[in-house]
């Protein structure tokens, strides 16, 4: 008995259950949860932006063959690129088939002057997708690590690693010092990860307290409908995937279900990197895949990002009763394959992308994001497990394509 009480993964189990009944029966408590959320997530971001450098610094040091790192690299974007577009166009069809926008009473929605701030900083944010490549390149790199833009500290590691491979035998005393390093701070997130189910409380005590199921019922449909589609992702397209590389998708996800239930109580897929990077390495993958591919996959492969964004362009263009030729809807997604891979850079960056793609195209009336925001933290849960799951199933792609799969760690993994 005593074991199982000091088990994390019954312990946030039990703090999702805990969050869930104080939601319901102290919604005045939402305010202080939120707050234990999100300083939960905090004491992970601390940890985010020197743990993908020295990962990435390392993954690509420690290869050596310059080769390698351009065709791992080549492989996981265009692995990346593949599996977001079928993510796209899954979106695009369900939400052509069931059209959970249709009906919906947009002139009834209360539009409250929170929200109506809150777009206005998605829309100044928002910019084309020639913003987001400029965006990549900082005219500081220290202020990159202070803001955690994942995507800026990713070039720069990029180029640090490329750069002590240039020194041959002199820079081996370096990556000796990153790896210890590296082991520090994956050491101290052990240590955070211990708290997960008060974040996982804190977490799900807010969502519950502040919005209450009952606000849900004029979205149900679009709730639905995006789980529905991240479950027939998952179970389908990233099934044959799994299929096709002869690992088992369930083994996969039962090896897994700790960062899974984090995921569901913290609503980030940010608060379980680390742990997943260790954990595919346990999986089988070798180490130096992990630490290119799945730092690279939060910033450019968010299937349940991109799965999201598709199905709400579609949504609001319903809900406005906008109608869209296929090939409105086709550059639609052109544009959203471009913009997507900067969803995870900045805070509330799948609105800022929607933002972007509104504006850009001026198809569906940019006032249509107000209607998002009442259920958008109940579909991020879905969006973040997607995510993770894709990044994992991306890291044992590329390590079997590369012969960089240990099959004895794999099967050790899953006994």
């Amino acid at each position: 008995m005593k074991r199982v009480l000091l088990n994390l993964n019954f312990q946030v189990l039990v703090a999702i259950l805990l969050g869930i009944v104080v939601g319901i029966y102290f919604p005045a408590f939402a305010p202080t949860a939120k707050i234990i959320s999100e300083k939960f997530i905090d004491l992970i971001k601390w940890l985010i932006a020197p743990i993908i450098f020295l990962t990435i610094v390392l993954g690509i040091a420690s290869m050596g063959d310059m080769k390698k790192v351009g065709r791992v690299g080549g492989k996981a974007i265009l692995y990346f690129e593949i599996i977001t577009t079928f993510a796209l166009f899954i979106g695009l069809a369900v939400a052509n088939i069931l059209k959970p926008g249709d009906g919906l009473a947009v002139n009834n929605l209360s539009h409250n002057a929170k929200d109506l701030t809150k777009l206005a900083d998605y829309e100044k944010q928002a910019g084309s997708g020639w913003d987001f490549l400029t965006h990549i390149i900082s005219s500081n790199m220290f202020d990159s690590f202070t803001r955690g833009d994942i995507l800026q500290i990713l070039l720069f590691a990029i180029l640090f690693g490329f750069g002590i491979s240039k020194m041959g035998a002199e820079g081996q005393s370096l990556i000796t010092t990153f790896d210890k390093l590296a082991k520090v701070f994956f050491n101290i997130m052990k240590m955070i990860m211990r708290l997960a189910p008060l974040g996982a409380f804190g977490g799900m005590a807010y969502t519950v307290g502040a919005f209450g199921v009952q606000t849900l019922r004029p979205l149900a449909a679009l709730m639905g409908s995006v789980y529905l589609t991240m479950l027939l992702f998952i179970f389908v397209v990233l099934f044959i995937v799994c299929w096709l590389c002869k690992f088992s998708l369930w083994q996969y996800l039962k090896f897994i279900r700790q960062e899974i239930l984090v995921v569901v109580g913290t609503s980030s897929s940010e608060t379980v990197l680390p742990a997943m990077m260790e954990k595919m390495e346990r999986f089988g993958c070798s180490r130096s895949v992990v630490d290119l591919v799945i730092p690279t996959g939060y910033s450019f492969n968010l299937d349940g990002t991109t799965i999201y964004l598709s199905m709400a362009v579609i949504f609001l263009a319903q809900a406005f009763h906008v109608p869209l030729s296929f090939g409105q809807e086709l550059s639609l997604m052109g544009i959203l394959m471009v913009t997507s891979k900067g969803a995870a850079a900045v805070t509330g960056g799948g609105f800022i992308v929607l933002s972007s793609t509104l504006l850009a195209t001026k198809m569906i009336p940019i006032e249509g994001l107000v209607i998002l925001f009442a259920v958008d933290r109940f579909m991020s849960e879905a969006r973040a497990l997607t995510n993770m799951i894709g990044n994992g199933i991306a890291a044992v792609v590329i390590a079997k394509s590369e012969k960089e799969f240990d099959e004895a760690k794999y099967r050790e993994a899953i006994s």
